[in-house]
């Protein structure tokens, strides 16, 4: 009886362990994604750029990233989520110091562009992991704190990199950021326990051996297609990417408008809207309590309605208007991302990681065309420009949601 309960105690503080290493890891992940946006006067008083194509800088990283997710999906399924997560952010912290001696815009771009490689380890894994070593439950909880610490990181790269704006220079900024990087990156490692690779590789051996590359290279090929002739998986692939297209741009540009007359805020004040992001967190927290509660179709409903209101509400043009709605738009967000994200690890019976990372791939791309979408609509209306692009994406948005339920509604029948 004793060395069950201890097994259940080491059991649980593994979980602990996991949890915490994985929120680690996605804090510094995330600093570092988006640290860049709130360094976006810096960066374009610094290279001698606009500052609307200062903006591409986050696009840039944000491409290379959505591609690398489907390429850790295949790696961590050969050998192991341990490996693949401690290596790219030890890379991560290592190749900060190239953005020290960054010449130029130009090699700037080119620095991010690798960054946002080494960038996708966590987040292509991190939910596979989760649902591997965690009971259903406790994965449902796990995912929702890993969100939150999502959120967390966002803010805090954000914020960090407003005040480096405000009172440092590029090369001092930068060496803070490898700093910061190295002690969250140490952090991970001391904490996330050894032996899921062991398990990865036990269970590759006990599958058919002697599979040539051109077979392992099919079997990776039906393990995506596999979940991309879901359409409930596509339909959610969409919603993600289609709300981070217009979410994270908004932060962007918004920055710009406050920046500019009426308001002008400082670099530093700018970034103080990031804060809004503070109301996703607190949602992400308890997304797993709401789907439980309400059900997957009225959060997204709910989710949806926010984001529209929010939207529509920075058009008054007062700073509490603005504020407010970025409240409401990031909650929305926040809610619909943790709806997806455990809808995708839960319906994925088999290519965990290549389920996750598929979601993942279309969530940063949408950021990634976000950018240039939204920046049309800038050039020709600024702020007021940009909710009209919004407003085009809301539509899409809730076509999508219209038909997830409505696939779900059919296959409830079926079964009825």
């Amino acid at each position: 009886m004793q060395a069950v309960l201890d097994t259940m105690i080491d059991s649980k503080q593994r979980d602990t362990r996991l949890m915490w290493a994985l929120c680690v890891a996605s804090v510094v992940v995330y600093i570092n994604l988006y640290l860049m946006q709130g360094m976006l006067p810096l960066i374009a008083e610094h290279f001698a750029v606009s500052g609307s194509k200062a903006t591409l800088i986050l696009s840039v990283t944000s491409f290379s990233l959505a591609f690398s997710l489907l390429i850790y999906a295949v790696i961590s399924d050969r050998i192991g989520r341990h490996t693949p997560i401690v290596v790219s952010l030890w890379l991560l912290a290592l190749s900060n110091i190239l953005l020290i001696w960054t010449p130029d815009f130009n090699g700037l771009l080119l620095v991010r562009l690798l960054q946002g490689v080494v960038l996708a380890a966590v987040p292509a894994i991190a939910m596979a992991y989760f649902k591997e070593q965690l009971s259903p439950n406790t994965m449902l909880k796990a995912a929702g704190i890993y969100i939150m610490a999502n959120s967390i990181g966002g803010i805090a790269g954000r914020l960090l990199g407003g005040m480096m704006s405000q009172f440092l220079s590029w090369q001092a900024s930068m060496w803070l950021l490898f700093l910061v990087t190295l002690v969250g990156v140490a952090l991970t490692s001391y904490l996330l326990p050894s032996g899921a690779d062991a398990q990865a590789m036990s269970q590759a051996q006990s599958e058919p051996k002697l599979l040539s590359k051109r077979a392992r290279l099919i079997q990776d090929f039906y393990g995506f297609s596999h979940h991309l002739t879901d359409p409930q998986m596509r339909l959610v692939y969409a919603i993600g990417g289609l709300t981070f297209m217009m979410m994270v741009n908004q932060f962007s540009f918004i920055q710009l408008h406050l920046m500019a007359q009426p308001y002008e805020w400082s670099r530093f004040q700018a970034t103080l809207i990031f804060l809004c992001y503070s109301s996703g967190t607190i949602a992400s927290y308890f997304t797993a309590k709401w789907l439980a509660k309400f059900g997957q179709h009225k959060l997204y409903q709910w989710s949806w309605c926010l984001m529209l209101l929010g939207s529509l509400l920075t058009l008054f043009d007062t700073t509490l208007t603005i504020c407010a709605g970025f409240l409401m738009t990031a909650c929305g967000f926040f809610l619909t991302h943790s709806c997806c994200n455990s809808f995708v690890a839960m319906r994925a019976s088999r290519d965990r990681a290549k389920a996750t990372s598929l979601y993942l791939c279309c969530y940063y791309l949408g950021a990634a065309l976000g950018g240039p979408y939204l920046m049309m609509f800038w050039h020709e209306a600024l702020w007021r420009g940009v909710v009209m692009g919004s407003l085009t994406l809301l539509a899409l948005i809730a076509l999508a949601i219209t038909r997830l339920h409505y696939h779900q509604t059919q296959i409830n029948r079926v079964l009825v």
